[in-house]
């Protein structure tokens, strides 16, 4: 989730929560080279089909004025997650769309942002 966050905040440009999400996931043990290739992953030998048709998703819906969802990027997603899941993952991209455009908005300055603690 926080790949998609990530990919939809730098569609959208906003470093708040391009830095929030990257610390997240980084927290989460996420890669480097992955954070670092994200705005170029179909290039990369980096990513699951699954994470693959999750940021297409997520890119189709946060660029939805630019053509739509196209039935080629839902067909792909709908084999990757279940109907739960893609909903789920759905709301997340709508989520983090608003709230970039909160932040942005707002003009809530990055780098102050600490992720919690591991569990």
């Amino acid at each position: 989730m926080e790949l998609v966050r990530m990919r939809a905040s730098q569609i959208n440009g906003c470093a708040y929560c391009l830095d929030m999400h990257s610390k997240d996931a980084r927290a989460e043990g996420e890669t480097e080279q992955r954070l670092y290739t994200l705005s170029a992953w179909r290039e990369t030998p980096f990513f699951t089909d699954r994470e693959r048709a999750a940021l297409d998703w997520t890119e189709a819906l946060t660029l939805i004025t630019e053509g739509h969802a196209s039935d080629e990027v839902y067909e792909t997603v709908k084999q990757q997650f279940s109907d739960e899941e893609l909903v789920n993952l759905t709301v997340a991209i709508i989520a983090i769309n608003g709230w970039n455009r909160l932040a942005i908005g707002f003009r809530n300055v990055p780098g102050g942002y600490q992720p919690k603690a591991p569990k």
